[in-house]
């Protein structure tokens, strides 16, 4: 591979001046993500260093769900750069989350699993959220109540319900990912689900469902009969 920089690059093929002149969508993933990097290395540039970050990531998706420690093996990839690219990562998951905004109707397993799906399904351990819903089963939040280990989460029916009472919902719905990609319940999960639905019984809060989300599929353990 040749060494050419971007100052190298006629004007109009820059990705800076690209972007201010046509705007950001009219930027390739590769272009987007060297203005990311801002510079490359001694014997590359910034496009070729995020070239192969991308080759690396075998794509955006990858990209997702790459850890600063996994990022930092790409040659020209230190902590700072990392960071960057990490936060970007971050703040694109967000916007997605907040694009569908609170209020949005929890009418199915589908609708629970898709508000979450983003989110979740490349995540490295096992992260245990909730859906709060009012009377109508609008959203009112997502918190986490949890985080595991690389295999399993923790989840204790107080910490659940202490949010479920602070936030005056009406019903619930329990979310966790299995970081292998497998959405199939384990012995724990439907004991840990039976638990919590014995609790919202005694409490008078209906938990409707627990999605289990994999690599982009889940579980309702509704559906299944399994709650």
């Amino acid at each position: 591979m040749s060494t050419l920089f971007i100052r190298d690059l006629p004007e109009s093929e820059r990705p800076r001046e690209k972007l201010l002149r046509y705007g950001a969508a009219a930027l390739s993933n590769r272009e987007l993500l060297a203005l990311l990097l801002g510079t490359g290395t001694v014997s590359e540039s910034a496009l070729q260093l995020a070239e192969r970050v991308l080759a690396t990531a075998k794509g955006l998706t990858g990209l997702a769900g790459m850890s600063c420690e996994e990022l930092q093996k790409v040659k020209g990839i230190g902590p700072a750069k990392a960071a960057v690219l990490l936060a970007a990562t971050q703040l694109s998951v967000r916007m997605a989350e907040s694009a569908r905004g609170a209020g949005t109707t929890v009418r199915s397993p589908q609708d629970a699993a898709k508000l979450l799906m983003v989110e979740m399904k490349h995540l490295d351990r096992e992260y245990f959220r909730i859906v709060l819903l009012d009377t109508k089963h609008r959203v009112i939040d997502t918190p986490i109540i949890s985080i595991g280990n690389l295999n399993s989460s923790i989840v204790h029916p107080r910490e659940l319900f202490k949010e479920c009472i602070r936030r005056s919902c009406c019903a619930v719905i329990m979310v966790h990912n299995h970081p292998s990609g497998d959405p199939e319940p384990s012995s724990d999960d439907l004991d840990v689900t039976q638990r919590i639905v014995e609790a919202g019984q005694l409490l008078g809060i209906n938990v409707l469902d627990h999605i289990i989300i994999g690599d982009n599929c889940f579980v309702s353990l509704n559906e299944r009969g399994l709650m």
